[in-house]
């Protein structure tokens, strides 16, 4: 009886061997299928667990392409142990040995949600994502790995090809997006190339060169600022800070951009820019009555001996009058300094009492007078045009030649300072508007060759 016992229990054993899985042996590894992936560091405490063990498996046969057993050993380990999160990596892996980016990156980033240092999921999504064609966000992956283990020198030269590609993609995109109006796309391209390469100066001067043609001038500066703060030799940036500055109103600052840029690459152009703000800064300290003058109806003999002093200042040199020195009425007048000096070169006299009288209006004839004194001065390198204009007889509807004016009044026309009226007329006794003066003043400027 109990032979049979014993023989039936012996059957029983061998249905019950022959009737449950057989352990596959995990495979010796000896060349790596993935080579590059980074296999899943378990945890101290997790390493001697059954999950642990399915992982170990699952990753040698992943290594040795099958990867199926691989795939049932992971799922094994996760079976074993819901929050085991080397195997969610692996399985991350997995997915990018069947060539399956798109389902890799959520095992990826479950690991990441709770071990956002962990390096072998890191390593992964920054594969996937360059699979993915988001080299961008590649990068960021692949940057976070040596800000945990700045040893990895292999990674490190990965981030430094990778940055060179996606600035070299951004700025492209970024061109694209620019020349085809589209702003917004435009500036969100150069701020990725710029996360790329932020030592890059000439990708801060294209970002505020779309700043600047979007009506922004407070961010296209400040990008301007740090492209000359990278490259204190682009004297294009200076000299747009410059414009941006003088914009403002901000004329010192801006002189003090056009000089370095002038220091660094001398040219005409920047030349002229410098040259108008220091003229503008000049203005703007000059009387606020001679800065009217242009708006005003009419002149009085103050505002024209003002225009001529400032504005032909060097053509009253030489010859003056020491008899036009006593004036009695430009006591603490605004423009006193300049009454004196075209007194004295005798291009404007006072009366014969010695008062000058400043508010009385300058007519035509008054004008043309001052004129027809200032040209043998203005064209002293040219006789030839001064003897022309002098021995000119010009025909005027209202001005006879025998009329005090008259001499005057032709020579000021045919040397093009002073215009006619309707019909041929000249008009000697129209008050002189400030728009005037100052076109009489810049053709006599033009003349001497002062611009």
């Amino acid at each position: 009886m109990m032979r049979k016992l014993v023989a039936a229990l012996a059957v029983l054993g061998f249905v019950a061997s022959a009737c449950a899985p057989k352990v596959v042996p995990a495979p010796l590894v000896v060349a790596p299928k993935f080579a590059d992936f980074v296999q899943p560091v378990v945890p101290p405490e997790l390493a001697n667990t059954a999950a642990a063990i399915n992982q170990r498996r699952g990753w040698a046969f992943l290594q040795n392409g099958d990867v199926k057993t691989a795939e049932r050993e992971f799922m094994a380990a996760l079976k074993n142990n819901a929050q085991f999160y080397p195997a969610e990596t692996a399985l991350g892996y997995l997915e990018l040995a069947r060539k399956e980016p798109k389902a890799a990156l959520p095992h990826f980033d479950r690991t990441l949600e709770q071990h956002q240092d962990d390096i072998a999921a890191l390593m992964g999504r920054g594969q996937t994502l360059l699979a993915l064609d988001r080299d961008a966000e590649a990068l960021v992956a692949f940057e976070r790995v040596i800000a945990v283990d700045p040893s990895r020198e292999d990674v490190k030269q990965r981030v430094d090809v990778l940055r060179f590609q996606v600035a070299e993609q951004g700025i492209a995109r970024a061109r694209d997006a620019a020349n085809a109006g589209q702003f917004d796309e435009a500036i969100r391209a150069y701020e990725a190339a710029i996360t790329a390469s932020p030592d890059s100066a000439f990708l801060f001067r294209e970002l505020a060169a779309i700043e600047r043609q979007r009506d922004r001038p407070d961010a296209a500066l400040d990008h301007y600022r740090k492209a000359v703060t990278l490259d204190p030799t682009d004297a294009h940036s200076h000299v747009e800070i410059g414009e941006i500055l003088e914009g403002r109103g901000d004329l010192e600052e801006a002189i003090r951009e056009y000089s370095t840029a002038a220091s660094i690459e001398p040219g005409a152009e920047i030349d002229r820019k410098l040259e108008a703000a220091r003229s503008r800064v000049a203005y703007e300290k000059l009387p606020a009555e001679y800065r009217a003058i242009g708006q005003a109806p009419q002149v009085t003999r103050a505002d024209l001996a003002a225009l001529i002093g400032i504005r032909l200042g060097g053509l009253l040199q030489g010859g003056s009058r020491s008899d036009a020195t006593l004036i009695t009425d430009i006591r603490s007048h605004w423009a006193q300094v300049w009454i004196v000096s075209v007194a004295r070169a005798g291009v404007m006299e006072p009366y014969a009492n010695h008062a000058f009288q400043p508010r009385t209006l300058v007519r035509r004839a008054d004008l043309a007078q001052a004129v027809a004194r200032l040209l043998p001065r203005a064209a002293s390198r040219r006789p030839p045009a001064e003897r022309a204009w002098e021995s000119a007889r010009l025909r005027f509807a209202d001005l006879a030649p025998s009329h005090l004016a008259y001499p005057a009044a032709s020579a000021a026309v045919a040397a093009g300072v002073m215009k006619l009226g309707p019909d041929n007329s000249f008009q000697p006794s129209r008050p002189v508007t400030g728009a005037e003066a100052l076109e009489a003043m810049a053709r006599l400027e033009s003349i001497a060759g002062l611009k």
